[in-house]
């Protein structure tokens, strides 16, 4: 597990998923056997290394990613985005499994490459897709296939939080996210997983039209040193999305680590069709169906007296919803056992990294951009 002392990897990946794994036995193959999970830490500072192994009674960890690759049967990554491509094509070129974060390289010909050498060597390779294992878009993506929306016109999408500057309180999220040059960015880091939320709730996404911003212009970092943000803070995007029927989708998502929250969860996307309306969030969805739909009247000079919150009803979950993450580390290890592909792979994640190339292209350029397909 190489960056496992970073955020996602120690919280996310060792804490709420392998951990878990191991303490309950593992996880359960189709014919009722179970394959156990071992981990590995590995990362650049030993002493931060030895803590956490101590810590959580883990016996292995190392500085040495090469050493630690060679005797893995399964490479995770989540170390820093320009040291990703390196790491996964050692490990597939040496006949490992792969599973990783996103995004997988910080350009799209990288990104590329690596799904091309994952078809020659044909190891099991997953690529995180988490919010798509969460309560609230396992819901969202339940009305979809149940057709409760009927024609499906748009999603509209709020993520993000208010990341503090680093002066007077520690900033939430590492100083190399306002890095251009360390691979930060709020476009880089979140459209990869804007690409394969469309994709899995809507369909193929076509075109974008973004804007960028650095609305924050200093920040300082975790030794409390002023430095210029160089990267954007905050990506507005508009995209055309086509359904496997054929209807065309209209797509916003804005994304900000410099707004303040307004909203029921940190993240939100409402769908709305001409049969029902959703809006699903990282646990909850509500839904509101056309014959429950209230008929408000626009009057400026009266208060809005409808409890218009109170007439969208719940969504429920019908099944008991694990962390997302343990969940594709789940499906991914059963993959890995029985010698199948992940449903989300490199290219996958290629998709995701060239959204965000021409997202910031579009910025850039003012305008639309097509997106084309990716061939192999």
């Amino acid at each position: 597990m190489n960056g496992v002392t970073g955020r996602m990897g120690y919280r996310q990946h060792l804490v709420r998923s392998i951990l878990p794994i191991r303490d309950q036995g593992g996880v359960t193959l189709a014919d009722g056997s179970r394959v156990q999970v071992e981990p590995v830490l590995v990362g650049r500072n030993a002493d931060k290394l030895k803590e956490l192994a101590a810590k959580h009674d883990v016996e292995h960890w190392t500085t040495d990613v090469d050493e630690a690759i060679k005797d893995a049967d399964i490479v995770f990554d989540a170390a820093m985005t320009n040291l990703r491509p390196a790491t996964l094509s050692k490990a597939m070129q040496q006949g490992k499994h792969v599973f990783t974060e996103k995004p997988t390289a910080e350009t799209l010909a990288e990104a590329i490459e690596l799904a091309r050498l994952q078809a020659t060597t044909g190891v099991t390779v997953g690529v995180v897709h988490d919010k798509l294992y969460l309560p609230g878009l396992v819901k969202l993506r339940r009305l979809v296939d149940e057709g409760f929306f009927g024609r499906i016109l748009s999603l509209r999408g709020e993520f993000g939080y208010w990341v503090f500057e680093g002066d007077s309180q520690p900033a939430q999220r590492p100083s190399w996210n306002y890095r251009t040059e360390d691979g930060g960015g709020i476009t880089t880091d979140m459209f990869c997983h804007w690409n394969y939320v469309l994709e899995g709730i809507l369909g193929q996404v076509k075109t974008v039209t973004a804007r960028t911003a650095t609305h924050i212009p200093t920040r300082w970092d975790e030794q409390g040193r002023e430095y210029a943000a160089t990267a954007d803070d905050a990506a507005y995007g508009i995209f055309d999305v086509t359904t496997p029927g054929g209807d065309d989708v209209v797509a916003q998502i804005n994304s900000s680590w410099a707004v303040r929250v307004f909203r029921d969860e940190l993240v939100e996307f409402q769908v709305d069709g001409t049969h029902g309306s959703a809006v699903a969030g990282l646990r909850e969805c509500r839904a509101q169906h056309r014959a429950h739909t209230p008929k408000p009247v626009w009057n400026p000079d009266l208060p809005v007296t409808e409890p218009f919150r109170d007439q969208w009803l719940d969504v429920p979950a019908n099944a008991d919803l694990d962390n997302g993450f343990k969940l594709q580390w789940e499906e991914f290890l059963r993959d890995v056992v029985a010698g199948r592909p992940h449903r989300y792979d490199l290219l996958s994640a290629a998709r995701g990294v060239q959204l965000a190339e021409l997202g910031l292209k579009s910025s850039a350029e003012g305008r639309r951009l097509d997106i084309p397909e990716i061939t192999l």
